[in-house]
Formats: structure tokens, C-alpha cells, sequence
């Protein structure tokens, strides 16, 4: 028991430290994967939506979207609405690509 309780105390401290663990987002996905991916389902859509401009999505001053958590949330509603049958995987190729290319979440 005070095995336990003294490793609790030596690793709670590290748990209060913001920021010493967090990854980026998306770390590891394949941003290049995630553009050919979104030039093939996503841009026509949002064309349409955006007169013509699929990145107005993107680039508007009121979008949506504020956090990494959020943009994530929102590939896996859309590839969910749409039917898309995206792998996890692709979903973070996505957000890899769009937080790359507009959003620079860190």
C-alpha cells in the first residue's frame, strides 16, 4: 500500500505540468494522403455550398470550427452524414491535411 500511495504522489505533480505531454494534432497522420483525399470528396461539396469556393469553408471569419477536437468531430460527422466509410485513419489524413493547410491547431 505505500508502494502505491508513494508512486501517486511522484506522479501526480507530472499530471499538473500543462503541456509536457501533449502531442500535436494529428501527429503522425499523412497531410499529402489527407489533400488528395479531400480534393476527391470533399472539394466538390463544399464548391457547391461556398459559390464555387470549396476553401471558403476554411477561410470564412465566422467558421465553426475553433480546436483540433472540434475539426476532428466534424471529418467524423461528415464522413458518418455522408456515408463516406472512412478509416479512422483517414479521417486524421484529413485533419492533418486541413490543419496544415487552414487551421494550424497546436
Amino acid at each position: 500500500m505505500k508502494h502505491i500511495l508513494f508512486t501517486a504522489a511522484i506522479s501526480l505533480p507530472a499530471l499538473c505540468l500543462p503541456g509536457l505531454a501533449q502531442a500535436t494534432p494529428f501527429a503522425g497522420a499523412d497531410a499529402a494522403a489527407g489533400k488528395k483525399m479531400h480534393a476527391q470528396m470533399c472539394d466538390g461539396c463544399q464548391a457547391g455550398r461556398f459559390g464555387g469556393d470549396a476553401d471558403r469553408i476554411y477561410t470564412r471569419p465566422d467558421r465553426k470550427v475553433k480546436s483540433a477536437d472540434q475539426l476532428a468531430q466534424r471529418i467524423g460527422s461528415c464522413n458518418a452524414m455522408l456515408g463516406l466509410d472512412l478509416f479512422p485513419e483517414d479521417e486524421a489524413n484529413l485533419g492533418a491535411h486541413l490543419n496544415k493547410t487552414f487551421y494550424k491547431f497546436k
